[in-house]
């Protein structure tokens, strides 16, 4: 699998398929272990992981990396992580639905490779694109959703960013979540 994830990444570095190729200094493909147990999907990379080529590496990325140590007991090389779209929106703004619709194949073919028990969304856009909804993350999250073929878990919770911004409350959702994603990683 890490040969096929590797080629892939290979094949993203040169995708034109969206006006984000553009503006990106780097393709942000995704980060971690390659027979992960548990992945993450973030919505897009931003200026410092556009600089760097690696997911989740500013505040947001401390942040995760903080809660990884104290809720699941890893680090982040003990699991896999990416995002929806794999090059920076500019001005760090959402991505559109084309954009998003560009970068789909390779991150269906990122959880086909790394085949997680648990996938984690952090925030809308991934939760929305893998669950299919329209509902947004505050509903979302707070329980976890059968996903895929070989089936798996989905736990959806709020970005990081999020949590830096909305204070004790939101941190407070988000480790629960991360705890209802641990519990249902021994259940694989």
């Amino acid at each position: 699998m890490a040969t096929a994830l590797k080629v892939l990444a290979e094949e993203a570095s040169t995708c034109t398929s969206c006006g984000l190729a553009v503006g990106r200094t780097t393709v942000v493909f995704g980060a971690g272990s390659f027979a992960a147990d548990l992945m993450f999907v973030g919505e897009g990379p931003g200026a410092r992981e556009d600089e760097q080529g690696v997911p989740f590496v500013g505040r947001s990325g401390q942040l995760l990396d903080r809660l990884l140590t104290e809720e699941l007991g890893i680090d982040r090389t003990d699991c896999y992580i990416t995002n929806v779209v794999k090059c920076r929106p500019p001005e760090n703004r959402d991505p559109r639905p084309d954009e998003i619709a560009a970068c789909r194949p390779y991150l269906e073919q990122q959880v086909k490779l790394v085949d997680p028990a648990v996938i984690v969304t952090l925030g809308n856009f991934s939760s929305k694109l893998l669950l299919e909804t329209d509902v947004g993350i505050t509903k979302l999250r707070g329980r976890s959703y059968r996903f895929g073929d070989p089936e798996r878990h989905l736990v959806p919770t709020f970005h990081p960013a999020a949590a830096l911004r909305g204070g004790a409350d939101v941190l407070a959702r988000m480790r629960a979540d991360l705890v209802r994603a641990k519990v249902l990683m021994g259940d694989r």
